[in-house]
């Protein structure tokens, strides 16, 4: 029986205009009526994700930052998993020295250090989940997204991760000239054997905490509740979200999932822009049903 529903945001459960359907929103509810809990499992943090929620009146508990962090449906903070200091450092020299733009997603928000970029790559990352989308257009739905998004703008870094009451969550990087730039500080970050680097785009990687991983946060939100990975269809597009795909006995790929993600899966769906969680819902739904009828 599934009782629990973790759906990625970008690429999955948003359209190409960065927003829930009202298709999507209606199976989630449906869900819910049906016993059915829905959360969002995603690399993005609180204040980016909630409010996209939000406009559709959906309540649900939020795996964020790829698990770094996890909230209930009360929005109360019940998992924190920051990178540790001398990672945070080493993955920031790894960067610099590369000369490669990268925000900091902390407990306190996101900062970056150039609001320029930071559009240019939330529009890159429209452009690449959804290839139909003018440039354009993704530019100018990215400038009205973020402000209600609560990016925080510093000319240094060093001002945050010097303060002790501020934790690093996550680091993503972004390259969109040349996405191979980022295969090496990848390859060496990995190799510390304490931080997990994955990507929600073929243009960035997303260092976290070896601890963090969706899988791990949707098994232990699960295990809170008496359930296992048997209980659950885990719903994503891309590799942040190949531990929960992996370890969830419904792992679903969404219709414009990359090709590694779509071979792990046990059920593929409809792409982003036609409403694939929507009807991996209803799936999830038919087939209690079934188990219902046949007891």
């Amino acid at each position: 029986m599934i009782k629990i529903i973790a759906s990625d945001m970008d690429g999955t459960l948003l359209n190409n205009k960065m927003q829930v359907s009202d298709a999507n929103a209606a199976a989630i509810r449906a869900a819910q009526a049906h016993g059915i809990e829905f959360m969002v499992a995603t690399g993005r943090g609180l204040t980016e994700a909630k409010p996209l929620l939000q406009e559709q009146q959906l309540r649900t508990a939020y795996i964020t930052l790829n698990g770094a962090q996890v909230f209930d449906e009360d929005g109360r903070l019940v998992v924190s998993v920051p990178l540790a200091d001398d990672m945070t450092e080493l993955a920031m020299k790894t960067l610099d020295d590369r000369n490669l733009y990268y925000e900091l997603v902390t407990d306190h928000g996101i900062f970056s250090n150039s609001r320029v970029r930071r559009i240019q790559n939330v529009a890159d990352l429209l452009v690449n989940l959804n290839p139909d989308t003018d440039y354009k257009m993704a530019v100018a739905l990215a400038s009205a997204r973020l402000e209600i998004m609560n990016i925080n703008y510093v000319t240094d870094y060093g001002e945050i991760v010097g303060d002790e009451n501020v934790h690093v969550m996550k680091i993503i990087a972004f390259n969109t000239a040349d996405p191979v730039a980022l295969s090496e500080p990848k390859k060496l970050l990995l190799a510390t054997g304490k931080l997990m680097v994955t990507s929600s785009s073929r243009n960035n990687i997303e260092i976290n905490n070896i601890k963090s991983q969706k899988g791990l946060a949707v098994a232990a939100y699960a295990a809170k509740r008496g359930l296992t990975m048997d209980n659950v269809m885990a719903i994503g597009d891309n590799f942040n979200d190949e531990s929960m795909i992996r370890d969830a006995k419904y792992g679903v790929a969404m219709g414009n999932a990359v090709q590694p993600i779509k071979e792990l899966a046990w059920f593929e769906t409809e792409s982003n822009v036609h409403d694939g969680v929507a009807k991996a819902i209803y799936r999830a739904i038919e087939l209690n049903d079934q188990e219902v009828a046949t007891k």
